[in-house]
């Protein structure tokens, strides 16, 4: 199969879940139809689109971007004033290039932040400080914006309706142990500045992933795709107006498109399409990451995507990870699901089995992820 646009096909607009009933608090039917919607979300794509109209003033992502703009615009002499070699190779600006995925350097430039922490250590990978640019309003207004992503974080494991646990079927006890591994979130925030793909290029902005937090996000691929996927709990992405450049990779028992005869096989993967997932006024892109997929022991899939950007805007995907020394293994739900599944099929006589997710330390595994993502890396933990 050509991996360059031909193969891709606009669908159906995956999910839309409105949250004004959780801001709302009254709406009990409302709250029930978005915990199920979302449940239903993360089962049948990894993907959806949160209409946060009621809960974002669409003012603020607009500044933003103004922002991001001063800032990328500004002389490369002084963009490198926060560089993360001033760092913990983690926190801070990284030009052109300087990202490297599985070998490949990417077609972007970025800040990168991330929880602080205590007793910080510039010597220790991730363990540095974040680095702020000079211009005025920045840091306000974006961790401003950090507060708000996190809060929207936490609402599908919500005290009051357990949202994505009320879907698995969890008991309070599985639930509350849940919440207690995201209630100190490790999360990570993006500013990423694009340089348009010439019209005529078949790279991409983002080769095709899975687990790509952080850094490994934006990677310039010719031709070969990569297979990495986003290896936390939430991504919450709030992108440009370009249309376009985000494309989900669809298998095919999931596709709802105008000529659904149109099926492609990507190399190394099963039967499906590339859709787009553009821009929706009011909403954020919402995907989950591969410690929803050990959670849910393979239930919820984290979903094959990438970039092809053809504009020369700003995107600000923010992370929302687990404690970073939450130890992340199967639930107790999800087993039981998939135990009543294999039920199910040895009555049909049909042959169901599940394998069980390895348990990890998320900071021990974003360790070693984050440590390959830079040219400049120190190699501590490969």
């Amino acid at each position: 199969m050509s991996s360059g646009e031909s193969s891709v096909k606009v669908a159906s607009t995956l999910p839309i879940i409105n949250i004004a009933p959780w801001i709302e608090g009254h709406d009990h039917k409302g709250r029930l139809s978005a915990a199920a919607a979302i449940h239903a979300a993360c089962l049948d794509y990894g993907f959806f689109y949160l209409d946060v109209s009621s809960y974002l003033d669409p003012r603020e992502p607009e500044e933003l971007a103004r922002l991001a703009h001063n800032f990328f615009s500004l002389p490369t002499e002084e963009k490198e004033n926060i560089s993360i070699s001033k760092q913990d190779h983690a926190r801070g600006y990284q030009r052109l290039k300087e990202n490297v995925t599985m070998g490949k350097a990417d077609n972007h430039e970025g800040i990168d932040f991330y929880r602080p922490v205590e007793n910080p250590d510039k010597t220790k990978l991730l363990w540095g400080e974040n680095q702020w640019p000079t211009i005025p309003g920045f840091r306000e207004k974006y961790e401003a914006w950090v507060d708000k992503m996190k809060a929207l974080g936490l609402m599908p494991l919500s005290e009051s309706e357990h949202r994505m646990a009320m879907g698995l079927g969890m008991t309070d006890a599985e639930w509350e142990d849940l919440r207690s591994q995201v209630d100190d979130s490790f999360w990570v925030m993006r500013i990423i500045g694009y340089p348009p793909l010439p019209n005529d290029d078949d790279g991409f902005s983002c080769g095709a992933h899975k687990y790509g937090s952080q850094s490994i996000t934006l990677t310039l691929v010719t031709r070969a795709l990569l297979t990495v996927r986003d290896y936390g709990c939430l991504t919450l992405l709030w992108a440009d107006s370009t249309r376009g450049a985000l494309q989900v990779f669809q298998p095919h028992q999931f596709l709802a498109v105008e000529n659904p005869g149109a099926v492609l096989r990507e190399e190394g993967i099963e039967e499906g399409l590339w859709i787009t997932v553009d821009p929706v006024p009011g909403c954020i892109v919402c995907n989950i990451g591969e410690m929803w997929e050990i959670w849910t022991n393979g239930l919820y899939k984290s979903t094959l995507h990438r970039v092809i950007h053809r504009g020369s805007n700003y995107r600000i995907p923010f992370f929302f990870e687990p404690n970073f020394n939450a130890r992340i293994a199967p639930l107790g739900a999800a087993l039981r699901i998939q135990e009543d599944l294999n039920l199910t099929s040895d009555k049909c006589h049909v042959e169901r089995k599940h394998k069980t997710y390895e348990p990890t330390v998320y900071g021990d595994f974003l360790l070693k992820k984050v440590d390959s993502n830079f040219a400049t890396g120190q190699g501590k933990y490969n």
